[in-house]
C-alpha cells in the first residue's frame, strides 16, 4: 500500500490577509542556519591560515548579499531554464515569486557572483569566501527540499512497487518517490557532512578546495536524484524517446549539473596543485 500524503497546510502562519508559508520560513531558516554556522568558521583563525580573516561585521553584511543573489538568481534561472516561453508571454509573471518556482543553478550563480562582488570590495580572498559558503549552503538545501515536500511539489517518477512510495495530490492517483527526501539526504544531509570534515581537514588554506568539493558533490547527488524525480511537465525528457530509453530519461537538472561537476573537479585539481593560492605580492598589497 502506498503511503498517504500528509496533508500539512502550506501556510505556516496566516493573519488576515497576511501569511507566511513553509516554503518561505524554510529560506529564512536556511540562511539564518547558514550565518550562524558562517560566524563561528569566521571566527577560527585556524582555518584561514594567513589570508585575511573575515570580522563578525563581514559575515553579517554578506548574509543580505547572498539573500538577494539567491532570491534573484534562483527566480531569473527559472525563468530562463525551465519556463521561458510562458514567461515571454506574460511577463508580469516572472515577479511573482509568491507562486514559486525558484531554480538551484540560477540561485548559485546569483550567490556566486554576490560572494565574489562583496569580497573584492571588503579586501577578502573570493575563493575562500565561497569556500567557506559552500561549508554553509548544504543547511539551506536541506530545509528547501523538506519545503518542496511540504507543498507536494517536484514529486518523483512513478513507482508503483516501491513500499514507500507516496500519492501525492496533485500528482495524480500514482504512488510516486518521495524525490524531495531523497534530495534533503543527498544534497542537504550528507553532503553538509562532507563539507563539515572537509573543512575540518583542510581549512580554506587552499582557495577553491572546499568550494570545489561542495559543487562536485551537489553535482553528483543531483544526478543520482533526478533519476527519481519526475522532470517539469513543461519540459519532460530532453532528447528524445530514445535516449529516454536507453538512460531512464534526461533532465533539465542533470544537464544543468554536468558543467557543474566539470568545475567543481577543476577547482580541486587547481587548488590542490597551489594554483589559486594568491601569490605573496598580492597578500601584501
Amino acid at each position: 500500500m502506498p503511503l498517504s500524503f500528509p496533508l500539512i497546510d502550506p501556510v505556516a502562519i496566516s493573519i488576515g490577509p497576511f501569511a507566511i508559508r513553509w516554503y518561505a520560513l524554510a529560506y529564512v531558516a536556511g540562511l539564518l542556519g547558514g550565518w550562524f554556522y558562517a560566524k563561528r568558521l569566521a571566527a577560527k583563525a585556524e582555518l584561514w591560515g594567513d589570508l585575511k580573516q573575515p570580522k563578525p561585521l563581514d559575515v553579517d553584511d554578506l548574509i543580505v548579499w547572498v539573500a538577494l543573489g539567491v532570491v534573484l538568481g534562483g527566480r531569473i534561472g527559472y525563468v530562463l531554464f525551465y519556463n521561458l516561453g510562458s514567461y515571454l508571454s506574460h511577463p508580469l509573471e516572472i515577479f511573482a515569486i509568491w507562486r514559486g518556482g525558484m531554480s538551484f543553478h540560477g540561485g548559485f550563480l546569483g550567490s556566486v557572483l554576490a560572494i565574489v562582488l562583496f569580497s573584492r570590495s571588503r579586501g577578502l580572498n573570493p575563493l575562500a569566501m565561497l569556500d567557506m559558503a559552500s561549508v554553509v549552503t548544504p543547511i539551506g538545501l536541506f530545509f528547501g527540499r523538506i519545503a518542496n515536500f511540504i507543498n507536494g511539489e517536484l514529486w518523483g517518477r512513478p513507482a508503483p512497487d516501491f513500499p514507500y512510495a507516496v500519492v501525492f495530490p496533485h500528482a495524480g492517483p500514482e504512488p510516486r518517490h518521495p524525490s524531495q527526501l531523497y534530495e534533503a539526504f543527498g544534497e542537504g544531509l550528507i553532503l553538509f557532512l562532507v563539507m563539515a570534515v572537509a573543512a575540518r581537514s583542510f581549512g580554506f588554506r587552499r582557495p577553491g578546495l572546499l568550494g570545489g568539493i561542495f559543487v562536485l558533490g551537489y553535482a553528483v547527488a543531483r544526478i543520482v536524484c533526478e533519476f527519481f524525480r519526475e522532470p517539469d511537465a513543461q519540459l519532460g525528457f530532453l532528447f528524445g524517446s530514445s535516449v529516454q530509453a536507453l538512460s531512464g530519461g534526461i533532465t533539465m537538472g542533470m544537464l544543468l549539473s554536468i558543467p557543474m561537476a566539470l568545475i567543481g573537479a577543476g577547482l580541486i585539481v587547481m587548488a590542490m596543485r597551489g594554483y589559486t593560492r594568491p601569490s605573496k605580492t598580492a597578500e601584501a598589497a
